[in-house]
Formats: C-alpha cells, structure tokens, sequence
C-alpha cells in the first residue's frame, strides 16, 4: 500500500501519523479483502480548507471531520470489481496500485471531537480514517442498516488495533 500524506496545517501530530494510517487503512483493505495493492491519498487541513472542500463538493457550507472522494463506484460495498476497459482509470500505470481515492481530515475538527467524546486524538484520528477508507471501499450510512454495518466495522478495525477509548 502507498500513502500520499500532505499536511496543509501547522499541525505537528503527537503520534505517528504515516504509521497510524497505514495501519488502519491496511487493517481495512485486510478486512475487505482487498485483491489488490492500494494507493490512496490523504490531505490534513484545518476547518477552513474542509470547509472550502465540503462547500465545493457537496453544496455544504460548514466543516466537516472527514471527507471521502472514492475512485471506484462499487455495486455491492467491499467488492472490488474494476470493469474491462476502465484499468487505465483505476490503476497506477507506474506501480500497478489499485488507485483507491483520497481523504480529507480536519486536524481541527478532529481535536475538538476527541475532546467532545473524552478520548485521544490518536482514537479520534484512526476512527475518521477507518470511516473515511469504508467509504473508499464502497460503503455508506445514508440508510439506518448501512449505518450499523458501518459502525460495526468501524469498531472492529479499531478493536484490532487495540486502539479503544481511553
């Protein structure tokens, strides 16, 4: 797996951010079992520049935690089908990586939920890029049934990591 990490902020992270990362994005791809290599890309900003990206891309004004641009439109959540003739678009041509999407995280918004819900940025940061790599993989919450399969996941991943509530 490749990670593209750019830090649009003054933000230093008190844990280490590359590592974190890919250990929740991989934990995910190994539970969706992904077949592929993957490659995604991730952008920390403040509210401001989430809130220039969520205004531009989804019509709403206001900052968001996480954003999840997908590169892949899946029919069935988890089931990574690249349809012949579409590789070139969803493929590396230099590495052969599976180009998953990208993620976007307020470092601000992030901070002031850790905060909100009483435990570390760590847990707050690993529980937005787990629901921000669902997203990647296909799923949703717009409906009550997806919501719970997504929290369930969500859970799991971090439980994996041994990254819980504290």
């Amino acid at each position: 797996m490749t990670l593209f990490i750019e830090n649009k902020t003054e933000w230093d992270s008190p844990f280490e951010l590359e590592n974190i990362t890919k250990s929740v994005a991989g934990a995910v791809l190994e539970m969706e079992h992904c077949p592929y290599e993957a490659q995604i890309n991730i952008l920390i900003t403040d509210n401001s520049g989430i809130r220039e990206l969520n205004e531009k891309y989804r019509r709403i004004d206001q900052p968001t935690d996480v954003l999840s641009f997908p590169n892949l439109l899946f029919e069935v959540p988890g089931e990574f089908y690249v349809e012949k003739g579409q590789e070139a678009a969803c493929f590396d041509p230099d590495t052969g990586e599976l180009l998953l999407g990208d993620i976007v995280v307020s470092v601000t918004q992030a901070n002031a939920q850790a905060d909100s819900y009483g435990h570390s940025l760590l847990r707050e940061y690993a529980f937005l890029i787990a629901h921000s790599m669902l997203h990647l993989c296909g799923y949703d919450h717009m409906e009550t049934a997806e919501a719970e399969v997504m929290e369930k996941k969500q859970e799991a991943i971090l439980e994996k990591l041994k990254i819980i509530r504290a």
